[in-house]
């Protein structure tokens, strides 16, 4: 509740610009440039043996801390994350209606009714919208954009989302069912992070082969990587682990919840392409952050393991 009610007084301030800002938001997600040849990548989940690795960082957020040693079974995990046309072909198939497609239930924000405006109750989500002026928090740089859902990422007047792009606006119940259709799970933060083959001992450069933020964040994405925005999934080296995108382009959903307090909501790991060396620098694989489960925006995905796979 209270994530939600947070949530309405950001986009109460945004809600005059909707339209604008749904256009402005496509267009900073530019085509693909000549130069970046993204590999054509297979669905076939990449088997991670049992291990023992040192997780978390002391050295950058406290929240990464402490550095502990852990110990991890093995399982198969996908070797990127969930494209668009993946979750076309559950909806497909099922006939999925996801929470961003729904009408919101006003009693989500915690207060009267008849307090939320009209437009919070449409189906939609959270887009990123570039800010004309310094925001005074991460939250200002979002509003509720009505009609914004998978397949309509930056808003009904905006494109079509590219298949092999990650799908975004989900919420927590979205990802969990196309799990169960594919027989897989959310991982744990510490499968994911193993599966992120963390450096020893951790490194906090801006990484070169991530989709991330190049200038100053908010005002400039230079692009020199290639991408402003999603790219789409194999644009970039794998990891020891023949793993794609495991830090930058989108935060990936796990299914432990943030610390004790459960209302936090579960953690994501990995950074997104909002990741810049002057914001966040959480395009590692330590980071972690709380995300609310009940409201999808277009900067979160996942990627599923799991514990047997058909031959």
């Amino acid at each position: 509740m209270r994530s939600r009610l947070r949530w309405a007084v950001v986009c109460l301030a945004g809600l005059s610009t909707l339209v604008l800002a749904a256009c402005d938001s496509a267009a900073t997600s530019d085509a693909l440039p000549e130069a970046v040849t993204c590999a054509k990548l297979d669905d076939t989940p990449v088997r991670i043996e049992s291990g023992t690795f040192m997780m978390g960082d002391d050295k950058a957020y406290p929240e990464e801390g402490p550095r502990r040693r852990v110990h991890v079974d093995g399982f198969w995990i996908d070797p990127h994350e969930v494209t668009n046309r993946q979750f076309a072909a559950f909806v497909d198939a099922t006939g999925y209606v996801t929470g961003a497609e729904k009408p919101v239930d006003p009693s989500l924000f915690g207060v009267p009714a008849e307090q939320v405006p009209e437009e919070l109750l449409k189906p939609g989500s959270a887009v990123f919208m570039p800010p004309r002026s310094a925001p005074r928090s991460a939250e200002g740089m979002w509003t509720y954009v009505p009609g914004a859902y998978w397949l309509k990422p930056h808003g009904p007047d905006g494109p079509v989302a590219r298949d092999d792009e990650p799908v975004v606006h989900l919420t927590y119940d979205d990802m969990t069912a196309f799990a169960r259709w594919s027989k897989g799970r959310l991982p744990t933060e510490a499968e994911w992070e193993y599966a992120a083959a963390p450096s020893d001992p951790p490194s906090r450069t801006q990484p070169t082969q991530a989709n991330t933020w190049h200038g100053l964040f908010p005002a400039v994405d230079t692009g020199e990587d290639g991408f402003k925005g999603l790219a789409p999934v194999g644009c970039f080296a794998p990891n020891v682990r023949r793993l794609y995108d495991m830090v930058g382009n989108v935060w990936e959903m796990t299914s432990d919840f943030y610390e004790d307090d459960m209302t936090l909501g579960r953690v994501i790991k990995g950074g997104s392409y909002l990741c810049a060396a002057n914001y966040c620098q959480r395009y590692r694989p330590s980071a972690r952050q709380a995300r609310d489960t009940s409201l999808g925006t277009g900067h979160v995905g996942f990627r599923l393991v799991y514990d047997k796979v058909e031959e």
